[in-house]
């Protein structure tokens, strides 16, 4: 199972991948590129990351959010390499038997993940100019994982 990838995301992978008949809830949260930062206009951009750390935070972070919220499923994907506007960047699929704890796990979930996942993200802006985003350097959490910052908008 690839969680980072630079092939474009399917939602319908993640359903199939967290395919579970305990569950009556399914939330899928799903974060594309936009035409616009901090009032510039966008053309798309590129992420980067360090393939292998990242796909450990991320199995990380599933497994974390399946214990703090009881939920069945978490599953998490990003997309790596040059990105269109309105492409998916990034997808997060929660299962579980009731919709609260699913909602909830979900958007703790892509938070998390924004904090933590070693991704970097460069803006190609419509002037011709590019930048990457601020975000804070990567140090060691105090529970072991990686603490990134915010490294998404």
């Amino acid at each position: 199972m690839q969680r980072i990838t630079e092939q474009p995301l399917d939602p319908t992978v993640l359903l199939k991948e967290t395919d579970n008949d305990s569950c009556g809830a399914f939330v899928v949260f799903g974060g594309t590129v936009r035409n616009h930062h901090q009032g510039r206009g966008v053309a798309g951009m590129r992420y980067s990351a360090y393939g292998p750390m990242a796909e450990r935070v991320l199995a990380e972070l599933e497994e974390e959010t399946r214990q703090r919220f009881g939920v069945a499923e978490c599953r998490l994907m990003h997309r790596i390499g040059e990105l269109g506007i309105g492409e998916t960047s990034v997808l997060v699929a929660v299962r579980s038997a009731h919709r609260a704890e699913a909602f909830r796990a979900g958007e703790y979930a892509i938070d998390t993940l924004k904090e933590r996942l070693p991704v970097w993200k460069e803006d190609f802006y419509d002037d011709g100019s590019r930048a990457h985003q601020d975000g804070v350097a990567l140090t060691g959490s105090p529970e072991g994982g990686v603490d990134r910052g915010r490294n998404h908008d």
